[in-house]
């Protein structure tokens, strides 16, 4: 069973920066490949970025793509979302996503959800 805690949302100005932080607990780390979700209200939790287990491959969507930076750090188990150029519309609550083997965009593919944590871009 592996259990995911993500940390460092927060409310910050558009333009500005977050790096967010999703650290797992349980399972070997390197088996999985990692994703990051979000959600805004009334919305469905949509696809932002996913890296492969060994860092070799990451995918973006590109509502995010060139603003977001996906990477991993396996020895310290944990997964990040360094996210620039923040927008209002990138407001939402974040969540990491764990997933044997082979990364994928679609969130039914994962087995392993964190808790969330909210970012807020104000204008």
């Amino acid at each position: 069973q592996v259990q995911l805690v993500e940390s460092g949302g927060g409310l910050v100005q558009a333009g500005g920066s977050l790096r967010l932080a999703c650290t797992a607990r349980g399972g070997t780390f390197s088996n999985y490949a990692m994703g990051w979700f979000r959600q805004a209200p009334g919305k469905e939790r949509e696809f932002v970025a996913a890296i492969s287990r060994l860092s070799g491959r990451t995918d973006y969507s590109d509502s995010v793509e060139g603003r977001f930076t996906i990477s991993r750090d396996n020895a310290k188990n944990t997964v990040y979302l360094q996210m620039s150029s923040l927008k209002p519309e990138d407001t939402a609550v974040y969540y990491c996503a764990a997933k044997p083997l082979i990364m994928t965009r679609d969130r039914e593919g994962y087995n392993y959800w964190g808790q969330g944590t909210q970012v807020t871009v104000s204008s």
